[in-house]
């Protein structure tokens, strides 16, 4: 009788079919924590603008709140010492607006100085790099919608 060397096509097969199987749970699972994780970066970030504005209102009294998101970035170099206009108080990739698979939009209710100011944080692609979107102002307070666009209206976290 001849000695078999390797494996069989059935055998193969058989790996091949508990491979994909196992593949096939686990990628949901994958995706369903970078939304997770890309969620919880979006809030994370929606703190460090309150907290910069905070920081911003102090710093520059006379100025207020900042008047973009660019202002409380550092404008790719940071000055000695900050200035209004490139504070150096949030990092250059969430000072552009988009950090993490969701896009901020800032708005600054003018005055002299400026009295407040709204961020938000939607996902890029819906139900693909995040589900929820997020909302502050300068309340500090953050709110959250499921439907991926919150407002002053939506339920607090």
């Amino acid at each position: 009788m001849k000695k078999q060397k390797g494996f069989s096509l059935i055998e193969l097969l058989i790996v091949v079919a508990i491979i994909l199987i196992i593949a096939a749970i686990a990628i949901p699972n994958l995706l369903r924590a970078r939304i997770s994780a890309n969620e919880s970066s979006a809030v994370g970030s929606v703190r460090t603008i309150n907290t910069s504005e905070v920081s911003y209102n102090t710093s520059f009294p006379n100025v207020g709140f900042s008047g973009t998101l660019a202002n409380l970035g550092d404008g790719g170099a940071c000055p000695a010492p900050p200035t209004s206009t490139s504070a150096c108080l949030i990092d250059t990739t969430l000072a552009t607006g988009t950090k993490s698979g969701y896009t901020f939009s800032y708005v600054v209710v003018a005055g002299t100085p400026n009295v407040g100011y709204t961020v938000t944080a939607n996902p890029q692609v819906q139900n693909q790099s995040g589900v929820r979107g997020f909302f502050s102002d300068q309340s500090g307070v953050i709110r959250a919608d499921q439907t991926g666009a919150a407002t002053s209206a939506s339920t607090p976290l």
